[in-house]
């Protein structure tokens, strides 16, 4: 055994967590009664059909007894039984019937249940902070998903179609014992189903500790997949195309060790299950046997007693899986339902009222601010934009910039102080009426996996053809889509990866022209563009935020000599504001930045003047 699967061996030690995790996974099932009930009638069907069912099912047997019976030479019958062996083929015929019409009568109450479900789940995953998103890997959360929504399922239909007519059918075969035989019979009976029931729990019990490592397992490999694909320009770069290969390997053959042991845990199930039931069945046949040559039993007893053993232990052959299953399906559900309980940290306040549109102000009020409470990042930011104005903001990478931006947002909620809108705190308003007053060019534009259409129109997904074609005008890259043979049809590929910089942004600085929020946040929008395109969309940019209320965060100084304040940070304080004007009088850090990028801008337009000549 090579020391990669020697620490699948052993089922760790259980600690107090995982016993509430073992106490817990039983809470599930509350959270699924509102489901069933709203269907309460297709229940009741349901069930009134597998009660028919295992009626019909005990009923073989018996008339199989009868039908041996008047049988037996003895018996001076000299008619064939026909009604008692029509009686059979019915019997036979109805079981079946029966369980396959309550499966199509309850087909519609899991399938509900699971869509419902999921989508609480998925909308939840939409509320959640942004801290949640950018901690969690997404392979691994539609994993948990898929796997949640499959245990639903799989826990109703085991619930309600393999331990109740279980349960069923023992008290009905049970029935059959007592009042038939000697107390000997269903002594042995119960014993064995105790015994056989216990064993299968107990092997089981382990089997899912190691199920749950292959799990886990599977989604490591999972996720590794996923995330290597994703970033198949780096691994490229790197030339690691091996590397990844064995990394991934490494996690498959954990996998592997871990799915052979199931496996093997399996059989051992099976052997331990069979061997109880054929004891108890060979018991059982010696005490009928000896019943019949002492004449207190008929042949057609012996025969009742087999056939009834071997119907009851039918579905108990499944008992382990059903378990195992349940269990597993448990799981899966708390792992979802515990994604429904990851704590939003931004919710709507239960007054919240809505942000009304038109012209707004907005505020930072000694706003103070981090993301873990070791490192903070804002400190006592206090800063106005009046309605209409524009204002910027600079400073070197990691001065909280774009923080500003995802607290107006409100992707986190301030630690002290307030950001206002039109002097209310924003925590007042609804987060949708709050996102939906504004618009935001970010910077490194992410685009959907669709059209070029799709993706501006997703600014504002109720608005005209027209509209589209004016955003897109107004953004200067409807003559770039028209070029292209597929017009408005093209599709950006997976991350938007198909086209430059230049033209994400421009299909980002569309899509937030079609929204026509009443706040626009530009989050260093032109960073990803050439000096000349960024001249062009710059003009644009102007045009579109006149009348708007606008922050910019900017990298380039150029591009905001017009704003009315600029505001320069400084890991996470204000050290100077003002006009492009009286900041360059002042001499500070925003005139040594400004001088910095001056220098830079002279040396590569020499640059361009001498290239020429070179060439």
């Amino acid at each position: 055994m090579s020391h990669h699967h020697a620490s699948l061996a052993a089922p760790a030690p259980l600690t107090v967590k995982d016993a509430a995790r073992r106490r817990n996974e039983w809470r599930v099932v509350p959270l699924l009664l509102p489901y069933l009930w709203e269907y309460r009638y297709r229940v009741a069907f349901a069930l009134t059909f597998l009660v028919i069912a295992k009626l019909a099912n005990v009923g073989v047997p018996l008339i199989l007894k009868n039908v041996v019976d008047a049988l037996d030479p003895k018996a001076a019958l000299v008619a064939m039984p026909l009604a008692l062996l029509a009686a059979y083929g019915l019997l036979r015929f109805s079981t079946t019937l029966f369980a396959e019409l309550r499966d199509i009568i309850f087909v519609r109450v899991t399938q509900r249940a699971i869509r419902r479900v999921a989508l609480t789940v998925f909308r939840h995953l939409h509320a959640l902070s942004l801290r949640f998103h950018l901690e969690r890997q997404t392979g691994g959360v539609s994993r948990d998903i898929e796997r949640g929504t499959r245990g639903i399922s799989t826990m109703m239909s085991y619930m309600l179609f393999s331990i109740l007519p279980v349960i069923l059918e023992f008290i009905l075969v049970a029935g059959v014992l007592i009042t038939r035989f000697d107390w000997r019979f269903p002594v042995v009976t119960f014993t064995a189903v105790g015994i056989y029931i216990g064993f299968t729990i107990w092997i089981t019990e382990w089997r899912t500790d190691i199920r749950r490592q292959a799990n886990e397992l599977d989604s490591k490999a999972n996720t590794r997949a996923i995330d290597s694909l994703l970033n198949y320009e780096t691994v490229k770069y790197f030339n690691n195309e091996e590397f990844e290969a064995r990394r991934y390997d490494d996690n498959l053959r954990n996998y592997e060790g871990a799915a052979v042991k199931t496996e093997a845990s399996l059989g051992l199930l099976n052997i331990g299950q069979s061997f109880i039931i054929a004891a108890a069945v060979t018991a059982l046949m010696l005490l009928a046997a000896e019943g019949v040559v002492n004449k207190d039993l008929t042949l057609g007893d012996l025969v009742l007693v087999n056939a009834l053993l071997i119907q009851l232990y039918i579905p108990l052959n499944h008992l382990g899986m059903v378990y195992r299953e349940i269990k597993q399906s448990l799981i899966d559900m708390d792992r979802m339902f515990r994604l429904l309980e990851e704590n939003r940290e931004v919710a709507d306040r239960t007054n919240a009222r809505n942000l009304a549109g038109g012209p707004a102000s907005i505020r930072f009020d000694h706003v103070n601010f981090s993301y873990d409470p070791k490192r903070q990042i804002l400190f006592d930011v206090s800063f106005e934009i009046p309605a209409g104005s524009k204002v910027a903001v600079v400073g070197h990478s990691g001065s909280g910039k774009s923080t500003l931006a995802r607290l107006l947002y409100r992707f986190y909620d301030v630690s002290g102080g307030a950001v206002r809108i039109n002097g209310t705190d924003i925590r007042d308003f609804t987060q949708s009426s709050l996102r939906g007053a504004i618009g935001i060019v970010p910077q490194d534009t992410v685009l959907f996996n669709d059209t070029i259409r799709y993706n501006i129109h997703y600014g504002k997904p109720d608005a005209e053809e027209s509209d589209v074609i004016e955003a897109a005008r107004a953004a200067h890259i409807h003559d770039f889509i028209e070029s292209l043979p597929e017009k408005y049809e093209a599709r950006v590929g997976e991350r938007g990866l198909k086209l430059s910089g230049g033209e994400k942004q421009r299909v980002a600085i569309a899509r937030a022209i079609l929204k026509n929020p009443g706040i626009l946040i530009f989050d260093e929008a032109t960073s990803a563009l050439d000096s000349e395109t960024e001249q062009g969309i710059q003009s644009e940019l102007d045009r579109i935020a006149r009348g708007h209320t606008t922050l910019v965060i900017a990298h380039r100084l150029s591009t905001i000599m017009d704003a009315d304040q600029i505001i320069v940070l400084d890991a996470g304080r204000i050290v100077e504001r003002g006009t492009h004007r009286e900041l360059l009088d002042k001499n500070g850090a925003f005139a040594q930045m400004w001088a910095l990028q001056q220098q830079e801008q002279a040396q590569s337009a020499a640059k361009a003047v001498v290239a020429p000549v070179a060439a």
